[in-house]
């Protein structure tokens, strides 16, 4: 395994983190480095990106370099999965990729709002 991804995910948010720690338990084709960024506020830095976006969405550095952001880092994750790579070929239709990024992206903002209410950090 020397192609590797890093996932960049917020633990604080209990819905992020429950999701994430199931994710870790799936087995990969290639290395995961899963990055905990309340855990550790620099890791988003060292990467130039803002710490408050990530905790809004799940970031991932694929194994070309490339950023991938929201509902692009789950397919991401999935194509790396043997057993959820089909998840990432349906995502991929275009028409509902459009939708499911709209969505997430809704469903991640309201999440972030509420932890920030929380104070969840």
């Amino acid at each position: 395994m020397a192609a590797k991804i890093r996932v960049l995910y917020n633990s604080a948010c209990p819905v992020c983190n429950a999701g994430i720690t199931a994710q870790k338990r799936k087995s990969t084709v290639c290395a995961v480095v899963w990055e905990d960024v309340h855990l550790d506020n620099d890791r988003a830095k060292v990467m130039n990106l803002d710490l408050e976006f990530v905790r809004e969405r799940l970031h991932l550095v694929d194994a070309d370099g490339k950023l991938r952001v929201g509902y692009e880092a789950f397919i991401a994750i999935w194509e790396n999965s043997p057993d959820e790579q089909w998840k990432a070929l349906v995502s991929k239709t275009p028409g509902l990729r459009w939708c499911l990024n709209k969505a997430y992206n809704g469903f991640a903002r309201c999440l972030y709002l509420c932890n920030r209410a929380l104070k969840h950090w």
